[in-house]
């Protein structure tokens, strides 16, 4: 009997620092793993993306006239574009199509004028219009989609990403390893991270704040606060740092931090979880549905309620020794899981497409 073909679109791993590469990587490898031969599958990438799955799945590689005519147009039964940035635009092929959405932030940050947010919408509405299925990564991105396309809401489903168990190596020590005890947080240093929020947490205790990521113009806003703090000598920019690094970290904080306002996701609030730390997390966005009861919620910015949150959260998670649940928390977040739900899904489009 011969195998449905689903090609599976990984072409924003270009860039190794950013989320969409760790989702790629997470989900490919998943995928791969839990196939078992249900599917012939093939997976469409950028020729120097920096990992290409060891050679286990057959690749495409992208080509700048896909735009205009994809050539395997007609070869797959099956089309799953993996974010909502697809270069590899719905209407060039003819198969069952099912794109993820990671977000929609750009409708939550005050950045854009309202008429880019216009444009936003409209380019997002055509694609999900060309689509058979819509995958949010929580349900807090689902609302947003029945919010802003309700015409797209039985399309839509939620499917959780998975998380790496990121393993610390012994031997291991990044290149600054900070004195102890220190906080972490990591991500990419935007407004919207809220990392400027965090030298307030450093007032009347002894914590040293690493944070770790691509730098922006934003930078020089945190060091202002950490200057207002009086704690300039105790808040360390580290810059992008590797995945063996921020095992190290992980490892040896004290609590993970993260007052973000605009996450489809939070994968590296999980990452931490898996080592069983506390969390403190901005109750905004998604962050909740991956914190669960076991984080500590930030409901607003105001410094004197952060450090309370903050100080109450770090006696509880002691006191009440938490850290299981942190671990079991973080469990719920496989790719394994995500992989077997989004096979579900193939076989759901095929069979629809059978019926007709």
């Amino acid at each position: 009997m011969k195998k449905p073909k689903v090609l599976v679109t990984f072409d924003s791993m270009k860039d190794a620092n950013c989320g969409y590469f760790s989702f790629g990587k997470g989900l490919g490898d998943a995928l791969i793993q839990e196939n078992k031969g249900k599917f012939d599958l093939k997976f469409y990438l950028f020729k120097h993306t920096q990992y290409l799955f060891n050679g286990l799945v057959d690749i495409i590689y992208l080509s700048r006239l896909d735009r205009l005519f994809f050539k395997g147009k007609n070869d797959f039964d099956v089309v799953h574009l993996s974010d909502q940035t697809c270069r590899l635009r719905p209407k060039r092929v003819n198969a069952k199509k099912i794109m993820t959405i990671h977000d929609m932030n750009k409708v939550h940050l005050k950045f854009s004028k309202p008429h880019r947010i216009k444009v936003y919408l409209k380019k997002l509405g055509k694609l999900i219009s060309q689509c058979d299925k819509i995958v949010c990564i929580s349900q807090f991105v689902a609302n947003d989609v029945a919010h802003y396309f309700p015409e797209a809401k039985a399309k839509v489903s939620v499917i959780y990403n998975g998380a790496d168990k990121l393993i610390s190596d012994e031997k291991h020590q990044p290149s600054f390893v900070p004195p102890k005890p220190f906080l972490f947080t990591i991500g990419l240093l935007s407004v919207q991270k809220g990392f400027h929020l965090l030298p307030a947490l450093l007032k009347d205790n002894d914590f040293h704040l690493v944070i770790s990521g691509r730098e922006t113009p934003h930078k020089q806003r945190i060091l202002e606060e950490a200057e207002k703090y009086d704690c300039l000598d105790r808040v360390h920019i580290t810059g992008p740092i590797s995945d063996e690094d921020k095992a190290w970290y992980y490892k040896n904080c004290d609590a993970f931090l993260f007052p973000s306002v605009a996450e489809g996701f939070g994968l590296p609030v999980i990452e931490a979880m898996h080592f069983g730390k506390p969390v403190f997390l901005s109750k905004f966005t998604s962050l909740p549905e991956v914190g669960g009861d076991v984080a500590y919620y930030f409901d607003n910015f105001e410094p004197q309620h952060m450090q309370e949150v903050f100080t109450a959260g770090m006696v509880d998670f002691i006191q009440n020794n938490r850290g299981e649940e942190a671990k079991a928390q973080a469990e719920k977040f496989s790719w394994e899981i995500a992989a077997k739900q989004y096979m579900n899904l193939y076989q759901h489009c095929l069979g629809n497409s059978k019926e007709k």
